[in-house]
Protein backbone atom coordinates (compact mmCIF):
# COMPACT_ATOMS: atom_id res chain seq x y z
CA UNK A 1 0.00 0.00 0.00
CA UNK A 2 1.39 3.40 -0.55
CA UNK A 3 2.50 5.54 2.07
CA UNK A 4 0.57 8.65 1.93
CA UNK A 5 1.80 12.62 1.72
CA UNK A 6 2.78 13.91 4.74
CA UNK A 7 0.83 17.16 3.45
CA UNK A 8 -2.45 16.43 4.88
CA UNK A 9 -4.10 14.94 1.45
CA UNK A 10 -3.84 11.84 1.53
CA UNK A 11 -1.59 11.15 -1.85
CA UNK A 12 0.87 8.95 -2.75
CA UNK A 13 4.03 9.30 -3.98
CA UNK A 14 3.01 9.46 -8.13
CA UNK A 15 0.45 12.49 -6.32
CA UNK A 16 -2.38 9.77 -6.92
CA UNK A 17 -4.70 9.58 -3.87
CA UNK A 18 -3.95 6.77 -2.05
CA UNK A 19 -5.97 3.91 -1.17
CA UNK A 20 -8.53 4.23 1.52
CA UNK A 21 -8.53 7.90 0.76
CA UNK A 22 -12.62 9.09 1.40
CA UNK A 23 -12.48 11.72 -1.42
CA UNK A 24 -14.06 14.75 -1.44
CA UNK A 25 -18.28 15.17 -0.72
CA UNK A 26 -18.99 15.31 -4.59
CA UNK A 27 -21.76 17.66 -5.90
CA UNK A 28 -23.78 18.55 -2.87
CA UNK A 29 -26.64 19.46 -5.39
CA UNK A 30 -26.28 16.26 -7.55
CA UNK A 31 -29.19 14.08 -6.23
CA UNK A 32 -31.69 16.53 -6.57
CA UNK A 33 -30.86 17.68 -10.07
CA UNK A 34 -30.56 14.30 -11.15
CA UNK A 35 -34.41 14.23 -10.11
CA UNK A 36 -34.61 17.24 -11.52
CA UNK A 37 -33.91 16.04 -14.67
CA UNK A 38 -36.15 12.91 -14.92
CA UNK A 39 -38.85 14.27 -14.02
CA UNK A 40 -38.10 17.17 -17.12
CA UNK A 41 -37.68 13.97 -19.64
CA UNK A 42 -40.70 12.02 -17.90
CA UNK A 43 -42.42 15.27 -19.16
CA UNK A 44 -41.45 16.03 -22.33
CA UNK A 45 -42.88 13.73 -24.77
CA UNK A 46 -41.11 13.34 -28.60
CA UNK A 47 -43.99 15.52 -30.28
CA UNK A 48 -43.15 18.17 -27.31
CA UNK A 49 -39.32 18.48 -28.80
CA UNK A 50 -40.36 18.38 -32.57
CA UNK A 51 -43.04 21.48 -31.68
CA UNK A 52 -39.64 23.42 -29.98
CA UNK A 53 -37.34 22.73 -32.83
CA UNK A 54 -39.66 23.71 -35.35
CA UNK A 55 -40.57 27.65 -33.70
CA UNK A 56 -36.49 27.31 -33.21
CA UNK A 57 -36.27 26.82 -37.11
CA UNK A 58 -38.84 29.30 -37.57
CA UNK A 59 -37.18 32.23 -35.60
CA UNK A 60 -34.12 31.25 -36.92
CA UNK A 61 -35.51 31.60 -40.88
CA UNK A 62 -37.10 34.84 -39.56
CA UNK A 63 -33.95 36.41 -38.99
CA UNK A 64 -33.77 36.06 -34.83
CA UNK A 65 -29.70 35.95 -34.07
CA UNK A 66 -30.03 33.90 -31.09
CA UNK A 67 -32.70 31.16 -32.48
CA UNK A 68 -29.76 31.05 -35.46
CA UNK A 69 -27.39 30.69 -33.24
CA UNK A 70 -28.96 27.93 -31.32
CA UNK A 71 -30.37 26.34 -34.15
CA UNK A 72 -26.94 26.04 -35.59
CA UNK A 73 -25.00 25.19 -32.22
CA UNK A 74 -27.23 22.33 -31.34
CA UNK A 75 -27.52 20.50 -35.10
CA UNK A 76 -23.62 21.24 -36.09
CA UNK A 77 -22.04 21.68 -32.34
CA UNK A 78 -19.81 24.74 -31.11
CA UNK A 79 -17.65 26.41 -33.38
CA UNK A 80 -14.07 25.46 -32.61
CA UNK A 81 -11.78 28.27 -31.35
CA UNK A 82 -10.22 30.32 -34.11
CA UNK A 83 -6.53 28.58 -32.47
CA UNK A 84 -7.60 25.29 -32.13
CA UNK A 85 -4.94 24.22 -35.37
CA UNK A 86 -1.99 25.48 -32.90
CA UNK A 87 -3.50 23.90 -30.17
CA UNK A 88 -3.63 20.46 -31.58
CA UNK A 89 0.03 21.23 -32.75
CA UNK A 90 1.63 22.53 -30.07
CA UNK A 91 -0.20 18.77 -28.30
CA UNK A 92 1.66 16.64 -31.15
CA UNK A 93 4.91 18.41 -30.60
CA UNK A 94 4.80 17.93 -27.59
CA UNK A 95 3.87 14.31 -27.79
CA UNK A 96 6.99 13.49 -29.74
CA UNK A 97 9.33 15.56 -27.49
CA UNK A 98 7.70 12.86 -24.90
CA UNK A 99 8.00 9.91 -27.17
CA UNK A 100 11.80 10.73 -27.70
CA UNK A 101 12.49 11.30 -24.10
CA UNK A 102 10.80 7.98 -23.17
CA UNK A 103 12.87 5.80 -26.09
CA UNK A 104 15.97 7.08 -24.94
CA UNK A 105 15.30 6.30 -21.51
CA UNK A 106 14.11 3.02 -22.58
CA UNK A 107 17.56 2.92 -24.66
CA UNK A 108 19.67 3.14 -21.83
CA UNK A 109 18.24 0.84 -19.53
Amino acid sequence: MATPSTNGECRDQHGRFATGNAGGPGNPLGGKVAKLRAALVEAVSEDDIRAVAATLVSLAKGGDPQAIKELLNRALGRPLEHDILARIEALEQNTEVHHAINQRQIAET
